[in-house]
């Protein structure tokens, strides 16, 4: 997001008229406006172009009508200015500093890899788009900052109960929704905290009218990117592949009889309605199997006291007096730097590999079993360590109860998304200028 330093440049651009996207100055240079003030910050014009101009694009290559001209508008206007309520959220609690270039690095790099594109093509593959790839990186940088915001803000205030999980397992083990993937599309439609009775009954005959239009053989899509207040809205409501023990608990029970093409009735959450169409769905492998290793290791640390070949010669010393017949758990009760497993004799129990540092995880993978390695370094320190067991392991039960917790919180997260967005929304100054 274009972001300007208001402190020196609010007053001009408070008293500036909302100037034509291809206005010119008396010097020829073209002109931004102002599109919206939003506490201490604006929303410029240009960003508002930009963004209906690609709402446009995406629409039109998906052949989908969009909304009448104000209504859509005003539905873009909204979404950044909630986005700039945000933005200036997380600069508030220093949540800016922490997304670096390396952070966005990587997640292009994830994104390269998931496409099959060597990461330094990603530029030109982008401008063959019309996508500017400095503007790409700041725009992947805003959605990162307004994923972290929302883990803190949201997710770690949602709470999952024990009887939540069970009753969840029970919906996976009898429920022939978890046991498929689903393609689906959303559309929402929000009740305020505040509404009277009158007003949510309102909300709730919109929700049927938009139904029966669907029955008559409306297009999804363009209900959705009309009525929707759900994130997806403008994208037609399409919330893409989900596997079934991932569908939000709320939705489990008005799928388990759909099929490809079919259209839920609205139902209702806390403070929200639903309607969910089935693009499409597919069957899923319900057991999960995987590698486990049963290690132990001793871990040396350098200090300002101990440097790093010291750290190595300590290790070397243990690893001498373990071969001629010393118990390695008491060397490592004894050395171990690892407050984690150091008084368990340095066992780490049953875990995957690739939980670990890659040098840890190389290690472990290439050693024999009860024989000690030599020492190798990690970013913690000097390892050696020793692989006591492996095996093959069912964790389907770990992956349901996993997969639970990740339902229950998804199926609240919306609404308490929607409720986190309202709240800040209404404690804003908003002057709009378009």
């Amino acid at each position: 997001m274009l972001k300007i330093n208001i402190l020196c440049a609010i007053a001009a651009l408070v008293a500036a008229p909302l100037l034509a996207a291809d206005e010119l100055s008396e010097t020829g240079e073209y002109l931004d406006g102002v599109a919206a003030i939003v506490n201490d910050g604006v929303v410029l014009k240009s960003q508002f172009e930009k963004q209906l101009a690609a709402v446009t694009k995406r629409a039109k290559e998906q052949n989908m009508q969009l909304p009448p001209e104000k209504v859509l508008r005003e539905q873009i206007l909204e979404r950044l200015i909630v986005v700039e309520i945000q933005m200036q959220r997380a600069k508030r609690i220093g949540l800016l500093d922490q997304i670096s270039d390396q952070y966005i690095n990587v997640s292009i790099q994830r994104i390269a890899d998931q496409n099959g594109i060597p990461f330094d093509q990603m530029p030109a593959l982008l401008a063959q788009d019309g996508i500017d790839y400095a503007e790409f990186r700041e725009s992947l940088r805003e959605e990162l900052t307004i994923n972290e915001l929302k883990g803190i803000e949201v997710m770690r205030s949602i709470r999952v109960s024990e009887r939540e999980i069970e009753q969840c397992i029970i919906d996976i083990e009898n429920n022939v929704v978890v046991n498929s993937d689903w393609q689906l599309s959303h559309i929402l439609l929000s009740i305020p905290e505040s509404a009277d009775t009158a007003t949510a009954a309102a909300i709730e005959q919109s929700a049927n009218d938009i139904y029966a239009r669907l029955q008559d053989g409306a297009d999804f899509r363009e209900l959705a990117a009309r009525y929707s207040e759900g994130p997806t809205g403008l994208e037609g409501g399409s919330l893409g592949w989900i596997n079934g023990q991932q569908i939000p608990s709320i939705f489990t029970e008005v799928l388990k009889d759909k099929v490809a093409g079919d259209v839920t009735a609205p139902f209702r959450s806390a403070n929200s309605i639903h309607i969910v169409k089935v693009d499409n769905l597919r069957s899923a492998v319900e057991r999960s199997e995987i590698n486990q290793t049963k290690i132990r290791h001793i871990l040396i640390q350098p200090t300002e006291i101990i440097d790093d070949a010291t750290a190595k010669q300590r290790l070397e010393t243990a690893l001498a007096k373990i071969r001629e017949g010393e118990d390695f758990a008491e060397q490592a009760k004894l050395l171990s730097d690892d407050p984690g497993s150091a008084n368990l004799g340095g066992d780490l129990g049953w875990a995957e590999t690739d939980s670990f540092a890659p040098e840890f995880k190389a290690a472990a993978d290439a050693a024999e079993l009860n024989q000690v390695t030599e020492p190798f370094r990690t970013q913690f320190g000097w390892h050696i360590l020793e692989v006591l067991e492996r095996r093959v392991y069912d964790n389907t039960d770990e992956v349901k109860e996993r997969n639970c917790v990740g339902r229950i919180r998804n199926s609240k997260q919306e609404e308490e998304t929607l409720l986190w967005i309202q709240r800040m929304r209404d404690e804003a100054f908003v002057d709009s200028r378009i």
